[in-house]
């Protein structure tokens, strides 16, 4: 069974840092793997991604001030976050993209390519 696992959400100050990080497990391969957001009476919009040869993909509002990193080894993906702003504030959201463990009683094998989620974790920046 799939299962993202985040931490690393909080309350900061306008200005702050928090890292969250999101690890991945039951997954037979993983392609893209990052952070989506969504903010009050908002959609949930992507935030940062980082794909399997790790080149990554920023949203506009946080380029510059958010850094995410991958380590492939562990299935684990990082959001760097400085320089918080209000604005944002919301549920942040781990995404990998990959195919699973499926297991049977004769043995376990890869499964067809999905999109999982995280269960969301909160950031909250104060002015």
């Amino acid at each position: 069974q799939v299962q993202l696992l985040e931490s690393g959400g909080g309350s900061v100050h306008a200005g702050g840092s928090l890292r969250l990080s999101c690890s991945a497990s039951g997954m037979f391969s993983i392609n893209g793997m990052g952070w989506y957001r969504q903010g009050p009476g908002k959609e949930r919009d992507l935030v940062a991604m980082a794909s399997s040869d790790l080149n990554t993909n920023y949203a506009d509002s946080v380029k510059g001030r958010f850094t995410i990193s991958r380590d492939n080894a562990k299935n684990t993906v990082y959001l760097q976050m400085n320089n918080l702003k209000p604005e944002d504030t919301a549920v942040y959201y781990c995404n990998a993209n990959g195919r699973p463990f499926v297991c049977a009683t004769y043995g376990c094998y890869p499964g067809d390519e999905n999109d999982y989620w995280g269960q969301g974790t909160e950031v909250t920046v104060s002015s």
